[in-house]
C-alpha cells in the first residue's frame, strides 16, 4: 500500500476506532506541545454530541459540565503544521512547494474539505437552525475542533519526506506524529487545559466516484449516536426526501419547485424513463438521431439526444442509447455533433458505431 492510499484509507475510516492509540496520541502531542497531559479525556459519539458536552451537557460518569479552560489548539495543531510547512517551503522554494503539495495532499483535500464543511453546516442546522447568535457559538466550538482523521491531507503532505528536506517533518518532537497517531484511531477531537474530547469515526461513509457523498436510500455519512447527513450526488437532501425518491412519479418531478431537488428526482427516476413516461414529445429528428426537451420551472432545460448503435450487438439487436447535450442545442445532429467537439456543419461520420 502507498503512502497515499494509507493516508486516503485513514481520511475515509469507518467503524470504532482503537482508543488507547487515539488517547496516547492525545498525550503525547500535548507534551510534544510543551503542556501538561489534560486531566480528562472524554469521548463523544460523533461532533455533534462533542458539541453538545462542551456547550454544558453533562457526559456519562461526570456530575458537572466540562471543566474544559482555554483552547491549545493552536499549540497542538497549528503550529507544528505551520512550522512543517515553512521547512517544506524553505528547502523547496515557492513552485517547489507547490509542486509537492499537489503531489500529496492537494487531490486529498479536495475531497475531504466538502466533507468537513458538511459536518460543520450539519451541527449547526441542528443546534442552533434559527438562532443567529446560537449559531456564531457553535460555529466558533467548531473552529477549536482538530480534524483528526480528516486532517489526513496535510499529515500526508507534511510527514513526506524530501530531498530537500529529508525527515524534518516526521522528527520526533514536531508534534506531527502525536497528530497522526490520532489521526489514525479517531475522528475530530477538541484540545483544551484540562479536558481533550475526542469522537469516534463515523459508522458510514459513501461516496460516489468523485468523491462526494452520495446514498439514495439512507445517509451518506452517519454516526453512532444517529446524527446523520443525507446527500445525493454531493447535493444536500432531507432525509424524508429520500423515503420518496423510490415511488416518484413524473406527475411528482413536475410539481417539485425547488429546482435542485427536481434535478435529484429525475437523475434517480431516469432521464429515458422520464422522456418514455411524462409523454414528452421530441423537438427534432433527423438521420443521426432524435432530440429530446425536458423544460425545468426555474432551471435550465434538460435536452438530450436519442440515438441508436448502428453497429448491431452480437445477438443481433441494436441498442438505444441517450446523450446528454446542452439546453442550447437545437437539432439532434447539432448535439451528436457536440459529443465528438464538433459543429454540426462539419460532422460527417463515415461510419457510427
Amino acid at each position: 500500500m502507498t503512502e497515499e492510499t494509507n493516508w486516503r484509507a485513514v481520511a475515509a475510516a469507518t467503524g470504532t476506532g482503537e482508543r488507547a492509540g487515539a488517547e496516547a496520541g492525545v498525550r503525547l502531542a500535548y507534551r510534544r506541545a510543551g503542556l501538561d497531559e489534560p486531566e480528562m479525556i472524554v469521548w463523544a459519539r460523533s461532533p455533534l454530541e462533542a458539541v453538545r458536552l462542551l456547550s454544558g451537557d453533562v457526559p456519562e460518569g461526570v456530575t458537572t459540565p466540562l471543566p474544559t479552560g482555554a483552547s491549545v489548539r493552536d499549540a497542538l495543531r497549528n503550529r507544528p503544521l505551520a512550522a512543517a510547512r515553512e521547512r517544506l517551503h524553505s528547502g523547496l522554494g515557492p513552485a517547489g512547494w507547490s509542486g509537492h503539495w499537489r503531489a500529496t495532499g492537494e487531490n486529498l483535500w479536495e475531497t475531504t474539505r466538502p466533507l468537513v464543511d458538511r459536518v460543520r453546516t450539519g451541527v449547526v442546522e441542528a443546534l442552533a437552525p434559527s438562532d443567529r447568535e446560537e449559531e456564531t457559538r457553535i460555529r466558533l466550538l467548531l473552529l477549536d475542533a482538530v480534524l483528526g482523521q480528516h486532517d489526513a491531507a496535510w499529515l500526508y503532505a507534511l510527514d513526506t519526506d524530501t530531498d530537500a528536506d529529508a525527515d524534518t517533518a516526521s522528527d520526533a518532537g514536531s508534534g506531527l506524529d502525536a497528530l497522526a497517531e490520532v489521526a489514525r484511531t479517531a475522528g475530530w477531537w477538541w484540545p483544551y487545559e484540562n479536558v481533550a474530547v475526542l469522537t469516534e469515526r463515523p459508522t458510514e461513509l459513501h461516496r460516489d466516484e468523485a468523491g462526494r457523498l452520495d446514498r439514495g436510500d439512507g445517509p451518506a455519512l452517519a454516526y453512532a449516536d444517529g446524527f446523520a447527513l443525507h446527500a445525493w450526488r454531493g447535493l444536500p437532501v432531507p432525509a424524508e426526501f429520500l423515503d420518496r425518491l423510490g415511488a416518484l412519479t413524473p406527475e411528482q418531478i413536475r410539481q417539485e419547485e425547488n429546482a435542485e431537488l427536481r434535478r435529484v428526482m429525475l437523475e434517480f427516476y431516469g432521464y429515458e424513463r422520464y422522456l418514455e413516461e411524462s409523454g414528452a414529445k421530441p423537438v427534432d429528428r433527423d438521420e443521426t438521431g432524435v432530440l429530446w426537451r425536458i423544460e425545468l420551472s426555474g432551471d435550465e432545460d434538460v435536452v438530450m439526444v436519442e440515438v441508436v448503435n448502428s453497429t448491431p450487438e452480437p445477438d443481433g439487436t441494436s441498442r438505444t442509447y441517450w446523450l446528454r447535450v446542452p439546453p442550447t442545442t437545437r437539432t439532434a445532429r447539432e448535439g451528436v455533433a457536440w459529443t465528438f467537439g464538433l459543429d454540426a456543419e462539419v460532422y460527417e461520420p463515415l461510419k457510427q458505431t
